[in-house]
């Protein structure tokens, strides 16, 4: 198993942190950013779009909950199932930055996903 790192570009396009994640850790995942079979994910897409690193970079929607991309039924059940807070990633991320947000995922043992 990999180990957990401090990686900006290990943040995925939703803001949840893929360096963090037991799938990307097992080395069953590329992460996100490198995962070329995503092309269903509307939040990534957009991204890639607009060149954002992600969410957090949007000028369209300062509260991403207003966000179809962003805040849809998909994303509402991804949340449940991996107990996760997309909405809280992005306002962290917006308000330490990458690096320090980066830092924190590493750091923090419950914010690992469980896949």
């Amino acid at each position: 198993m990999k180990k957990i790192a401090a990686d900006k570009s290990l943040i995925a396009y939703c803001g949840l942190y893929c360096g963090a994640c037991k799938k990307y850790l097992k080395g069953r995942c590329s992460g996100c950013h490198k995962n070329e079979g995503a092309t269903w994910c509307k939040v990534r897409n957009c991204c890639i779009e607009n060149s954002y690193l992600s969410c957090a970079d949007c000028k369209e929607f300062s509260d991403q909950s207003k966000c179809r991309r962003f805040n849809n039924f998909i994303s509402k059940v991804f949340a449940l199932i991996f107990r996760s807070d997309r909405q809280a990633c992005i306002d962290l991320i917006r308000e330490k930055g990458y690096e320090n947000y980066a830092q924190k995922m590493t750091s923090t043992e419950e914010m690992v996903i469980k896949r």
